[in-house]
């Protein structure tokens, strides 16, 4: 469960963080510079909670460690591979499902854009 919801947080922190820097990318030269404050200070705080994040995942990790060296002294051989597959295949699906939630989002926004400009 702790796996899910930090994966989960560095994944929404990472596109919030790709999201304001394309924001302060897009900004022209002719921008009021509060809003390049606002948007300075909102990707300085991200970065602060991403790298808080990653420090969360590896602590998260060495749990995973300890409750998988404490497993594996209760699963047979082969049931033991099927759990290590299982915790680390979790992680990379969560990150999928997340992508794909995104496009689909992405998607219905622009399909949204479409029909308004019809």
């Amino acid at each position: 469960g702790d796996l899910d919801k930090v994966v989960n947080l560095l994944l929404s922190l990472s596109g919030r963080l790709a999201r304001v820097e394309s924001a302060l990318g897009s900004l022209g030269p002719h921008a009021p510079a509060e809003d390049k404050l606002a948007l300075r200070e909102k990707q300085r705080l991200l970065v602060a909670q991403l790298e808080d994040a990653k420090e969360l995942k590896e602590h998260v990790g060495r749990r995973e460690e300890a409750v998988g060296a404490m497993v594996a002294r209760y699963l047979p051989p082969e049931h033991l591979q099927d759990y290590q597959h299982f915790v680390k295949m979790k992680s990379a699906l969560i990150a999928e499902q997340r992508e794909l939630e995104e496009k689909i989002k992405l998607g219905q926004e622009q399909l949204r854009c479409l029909r308004e400009s019809l």
